[in-house]
């Protein structure tokens, strides 16, 4: 991911930082000051959780790629914004549970584009038959391919489409991504599922309310940002994003 700076006069592109470079440590220094009540309480080797998380880059590199090309989701994101805190102060931590359309934002972008497509193995405790009669003897080592039944059509209509609305309806608005919805799996589910789900989703709104809060957010090209996936454990974008953002706080200027 790359971002350029611009500002209202003048809104062409100044320079373009590298993610892993100076942009992931101005990100780390603000993971830093938004949560330094919690940093203070953890051993240092878990602070990597916080601050070197390949998934939480990936998810929000995905979040915005998928807004880019629908700015119509954008722009109602950013009115909600706009709406509950006004552009006299910047977004906190508490502002994120009155956030109803940001967070059908990042729950509809996980099941699109989750940062691993299959929870990693689990073994069979005893024999089971499954309801399509197909049998799984005890100790057999399964993979649950969570991508297929985020994306099936049976459970999900029209599921390659980016809908953040799908989960502002009465069906799906009480459906989370925290393992207790099996249509919705992200982060896995009982008790080998990822560890981190409140540290990751706390960082993912903040960050991303914060950025949508902040800053216009547009591409250099105008383009269509290129959503190819990548092969690999982690489910990251073949091509870097770049993105443009320009101030729109003027607490910032």
């Amino acid at each position: 991911m790359y971002l350029a700076r611009g500002n209202h006069e003048n809104k062409n592109m100044n320079k373009i930082y590298g993610f892993e470079g100076e942009v992931h440590s101005k990100l780390n220094e603000t993971f830093v000051e938004l949560f330094s009540d919690v940093i203070c309480c953890l051993p240092l080797a878990h602070l990597n959780l916080l601050v070197g998380s390949d998934s939480i880059m990936v998810a929000i590199t995905w979040i915005l790629s998928l807004m880019l090309n629908n700015p119509q989701v954008l722009k109602k994101a950013q009115d909600e914004l706009e709406n509950k805190i006004g552009r006299n102060r910047q977004v906190e931590e508490s502002d994120i549970k009155d956030l109803v359309y940001l967070q059908a934002i990042v729950k509809e972008s996980l099941r699109l584009s989750s940062p691993s497509g299959v929870i990693f193995p689990r073994a069979a405790m005893k024999d089971c038959t499954l309801s399509t009669g197909y049998h799984i003897p005890t100790g057999t080592k399964l993979m649950i391919n969570i991508w297929k039944i985020m994306h099936d059509e049976n459970l999900w209509p029209d599921p390659y489409s980016f809908q953040p609305e799908r989960f502002l309806c009465s069906s799906h608005k009480d459906i989370d991504v925290r393992g207790q919805h099996y249509k919705l799996l992200p982060f896995g589910s009982g008790r080998h599922s990822c560890p981190g789900i409140s540290l990751s989703l706390n960082v993912m709104h903040l960050i991303l309310a914060a950025l949508l809060h902040s800053f216009e957010i547009t591409t250099p090209s105008n383009e269509p940002v290129d959503v190819t996936k990548s092969n690999g454990l982690t489910n990251m974008k073949a091509t870097p994003l770049e993105v443009l953002l320009v101030p729109r706080l003027n607490c910032i200027l």
